[in-house]
């Protein structure tokens, strides 16, 4: 109960109370305790990262966790890093190339993993340490890494009874690559990106005729590789070249003309289509159905091959286009070029533009997977929120494609399938190489080179995690988890993939519930990227940053480069831009937490704004402030003799004590309500709302006058209201002490430094983390306090705009000294006339103003203002000597001109199509928003100059 310092500083608390629950074991779950459990795994990070916006939303994880401990479930949340195959080689890679200048391949494998593991040791772990700054509650002792020695077992367990129940099986298909990475992807490892291209027609001769058959394609180069032509079977046109051939440009091969109405549409382009089986998906599945040979004329490098005529071979792709175009023209074949806008697949790694490529590779058979995922969220096992994200899913598994799971690294789940030397047809899938050599007979095996899709081994995490394939006392608790919590771009990456993955090894879903949350994007609504430079590191927020380290500029960078990096900032961010030219100041991660949980709404982005973050800081300085004025006023508490006399009815409760002990039922049953329906963001602003208005701007300010000390004229003891003050006390250390427990699993730090603070009852727990998250008292909930409070409010909201709208001081008199100014209340409805005359001195404490006459009516005559509230009016006596008429009319003329200005421009931007065609529907629903307030403002501005007018007239 030591004194506060006046202003609330974050660095002074977070690390401290961190370490102290890390101390206390707080995170941690028993498995073996008869709680209920209540379990999460984390989506684990990727080891090359730092932390960013994405990382930061893990705050609503922690919500929930916090939530369910403080409940007394058994809470389990579960961290862990992943292994990121592509991304951490692609980071090792360049750093030994930059350092030792020495690719992989001159290391040899064995070293360069070594290498990586090394990296892992020195810098996978970083990440961790930013998620303790920002107070996740996770349990660290349960930290798993996909790739450590029982995740690694689970992996290989995986893929054997999978292969083994022929789910995973090797062919050679048409499979995504990229010639940069040098490693097959998946299809959602493929970015599809809207590009403006051409689509050239070209002639080919139709063999023993003078026809020629045209078609279009947005890639000449891969010509080379055609093995048909297809034209529509119902097509008029084309009807009487079906079956016979065409002659093919440059290669001079006679090639069949086919009759394909799922790959050909007459409505496009010239009704015939060149058809490349080995370099197009569609064309693949054409030339299965005709039994078309596959001719690659691509390799893997993205270089023209030996398939290719002569002049093309060793060309790039962008050359061999350029050239075959050239070539074609001089033959006479192309016939037209023209604009053509194309979504072309780019690697989401390195933004390589992908190409479809034949190759041997492994493939999980994913239909029989998919049928038990759909029907689980069918049955309602598991669901959506929001719900409309079942659509996609669904969506997705319905038309799922089998999965590309290998992957040509050498960072990750190496494969366990060995090959007999003189014979690759020979292949043996077993859990050690010793196991796999007893099934061939001899012990030369050479295993396969490469290793499984980061995926993979990340849809098994929410078992994997807790011991499986061993049946440990983990698994047996805590799964299946009781939620997942992730992003919605990645539903099919790892959602659906891990659906699959637990119904298909555990037997059942592994998580009841899928929380999506919206992505955190730029004050433009742009996705954060570091080529756009708009990303911003949540701990420069939560510990203020410099503008340079803002920029994350490279060691040595130039004028330059700073100059085209502070640009991006600014078009990114320009509020912030303006609001700190030099740099972030510090929020603290409270702050930061608020903002991301309040902004968090479902289906909807988060529009990064510093200056909201700092609106949130103030917040928590408004409950530091609150809590340090109770300490003031905390001589004599005594928390035990108030309970127990709240519980008997024996507290000298005033209106405003059993007002706010309502209030604070109603909204611990609001944050309940919420919290169980997964709406975070609501409880969040239910408490933001109850902390901020009901306590502070209107309870606190009631009872100032009770928590001074009680005493009659002379000094001799007021026992009455003596009685009043200890009820206040009691009444605000209760509060206080509840609402702090219904904000920590919200803001932890600040909550857990004032809570301890705070008088409490006899045999309180040490930690607010470990204390009970309150529930409604029904038997607290008072409908007539709360009536009568309202009628109050509404008097004195009245008072106060008024006031407010013609810049009134406190006194009725020019000089600013002298008696308070004077209203009646006129109030028509019995009961809150009645409650504002019994409570009149709680209105004039309020209002700061002399109450006259409170009375169901009142003439309006000359020299009086009125404001009306919700029913009720306020009526300003003596406003003819209060307002200098000609000031006040110029200063209203010149508000409304103002006003009518931006009016008139935003009126017109909304009749503008272009802009409500084009703009972002938020930037349009935001003008709307703003054009209603200009209008209500203008209203209320022209009935005040109408007001002002009538009291020239009268005097």
């Amino acid at each position: 109960m030591t004194e506060l310092p006046k202003a609330y500083d974050p660095s002074q608390v977070e690390p401290k109370w961190y370490r102290v629950w890390m101390e206390q074991g707080y995170f941690h779950a028993d498995a073996q305790t008869p709680k209920t459990p209540f379990s999460i795994v984390i989506p684990p990070p990727n080891i090359t990262g730092s932390l960013h916006m994405g990382h930061a939303m893990y705050v609503i994880q922690d919500v929930l966790v916090r939530w369910r401990r403080m409940q007394a479930f058994n809470a389990l949340w579960l961290p862990g890093t992943d292994h990121a195959g592509i991304a951490t080689q692609l980071v090792v890679e360049r750093m030994i190339q930059r350092e030792e200048g020495k690719s992989r391949h001159e290391l040899g494998r064995e070293e360069f993993v070594r290498r990586v593991w090394l990296w892992k040791e020195k810098y996978g772990d970083r990440i961790n340490e930013q998620l303790r700054v920002l107070g996740f509650s996770l349990d660290w002792e349960r930290a798993r890494f996909t790739m450590d020695e029982g995740l690694s077992r689970a992996v290989i367990e995986a893929f054997v009874r999978l292969y083994e129940e022929g789910l995973i099986y090797r062919a050679r298909r048409l499979i995504n690559w990229c010639s940069r990475c040098y490693t097959a992807l998946s299809d959602l490892e493929v970015e599809p990106v809207e590009r403006e291209g051409r689509l050239w027609h070209i002639a080919y001769p139709v063999l023993d005729s003078d026809e020629r058959l045209v078609v279009a394609t947005t890639r000449p180069e891969t010509l080379l590789g055609d093995t048909a032509v297809a034209v529509h079977p119902e097509d008029e046109r084309f009807k009487h070249l079906i079956g016979r051939k065409v002659l093919l440009p440059l290669a001079q091969r006679p090639i069949p003309i086919v009759a394909d109405p799922i790959l050909v549409s007459m409505e496009f382009g010239t009704g015939a289509v060149k058809v490349t089986p080995a370099h197009d998906f569609n064309d693949f599945e054409a030339g299965q159905r005709h039994g078309l040979p596959q001719v690659s004329v691509i390799d893997l490098h993205g270089r023209l091959n030996d398939n290719a005529p002569e002049p093309f071979r060793g060309l790039t792709v962008a050359e061999a286009r350029t050239a075959v175009l050239a070539a074609l023209a001089q033959q006479g074949l192309l016939v037209r070029e023209e604009a053509h806008r194309l979504s072309i697949g780019c690697c989401q790694r390195c933004d390589t533009v992908i190409e479809p490529t034949l190759s041997m590779q492994w493939f999980v058979r994913t239909g029989p997977l998919a049928g038990p995922a759909i029907q689980a969220v069918e049955q309602g096992k598991t669901r959506f929120v929001p719900e409309h994200w079942t659509d996609d899913y669904f969506r997705w598994m319905r038309n799922i494609r089998d999965w590309c799971i290998s992957r040509q690294l050498w960072w990750g789940h190496r494969i366990p399938a060995y090959y007999d030397p003189d014979d690759e047809s020979k292949v043996y899938v077993a859990r050690t190489r010793q196991e796999a050599c007893r099934a061939a007979g001899r012990d030369d095996l050479r295993q396969d080179e490469d290793v499984l899709d980061t995926w993979f081994s990340s849809a098994l995490w929410p078992f994997s995690t807790l011991g499986w394939p061993e049946q440990t006392r983990d698994l047996r608790t805590f799964y299946p988890t009781s939620v997942l919590e992730t992003g919605h771009d990645i539903l099919f990456f790892w959602v659906a993939r891990m659906m699959m993955m637990g119904l298909h090894f555990m037997k059942k879903v592994p998580f009841r519930t899928v929380l999506l949350h919206a992505l955190v994007v730029d004050e433009n609504g742009e996705k954060m990227s570091k080529v756009k430079g708009n990303v911003i590191d949540p701990l420069h927020i939560v510990h203020g940053a410099s503008l340079d380290e803002i920029l994350d500029l490279r060691p040595g960078a130039s004028a330059q480069e700073r100059q085209e990096a502070l640009e991006k900032f600014r078009r990114a961010f320009p509020s912030a831009a303006a609001a700190y030219p030099n740099g972030f100041p510090r929020q603290g991660a409270d702050a930061l937490r608020f903002f991301l949980v309040v902004m968090g709404a479902q289906g909807r982005n988060i529009r990064l704004s510093i200056p909201r973050i700092e609106g949130y800081r103030h917040f928590m300085n408004k409950i530091w402030s609150a809590v340090r004025f109770f300490l003031l006023h905390s001589a004599g508490v005594d928390p035990d003799w108030f309970q127990e006399a709240l519980q008997e009815g024996r507290a000298a409760l005033t209106l405003a004590d059993r007002w706010i002990l309502s209030r604070l039922q109603r909204t611990t049953a609001e944050v309940d309500e919420a919290l169980t329906a997964f709406r975070i963001s609501e409880a969040a602003q239910a408490l933001y709302r109850f902390f901020w208005t009901e306590l502070c701007d209107w309870y606190i300010e009631m009872v100032k006058p009770q928590l001074q000390p009680a005493a009659r004229e002379g000094g001799t003891p007021d026992q009455e209201a003596y009685e009043r003050q200890r009820a206040a006390q009691g009444t605000l250390a209760h509060v206080l002490d509840t609402v702090l427990r219904l904000l920590h699993p919200f803001i932890p730090f600040i909550t857990e430094e004032l809570w301890t603070r705070l008088p409490r009852p006899t045999g309180s727990p040490q930690s607010l983390m470990i204390t009970m998250y309150p529930s409604a008292q029904e038997s607290l909930i008072d409908q007539e306090a709360e009536r009568r409070v309202a009628a109050i409010q509404t008097a004195v909201s009245a008072i106060r705009s008024l006031r407010a709208a013609y810049r009134l001081t406190g006194t009725d008199k020019p000089e600013g000294a002298g008696e308070r100014l004077r209203f009646v209340l006129k109030v028509p409805d019995d009961a809150a006339r009645a409650a504002l005359i019994q409570h009149h001195s709680l209105v004039e404490w309020l209002a700061r103003v002399q109450v006259a006459d409170i009375v169901a009516d009142y003439p309006q005559e000359g020299g009086v203002i009125a404001n009306v509230v919700e029913g009720q009016t306020a009526l300003l006596l003596g406003a003819d000597r209060l307002i200098d008429v000609p000031a006040e009319r110029a200063r209203l003329s010149k508000e409304i001109a103002r006003v009518d200005k931006d009016l008139a421009s935003l009126r017109g931007r909304l009749e503008n199509s272009d802009f409500v065609q084009r703009a972002p529907a938020e930037v349009v629903e935001q003008s709307r928003v703003r054009l209603r307030e200009l209008e209500q403002r203008a209203a209320e501005l022209r009935e005040h100059l109408r007001a002002v007018e009538a009291i020239g007239r009268s005097t």
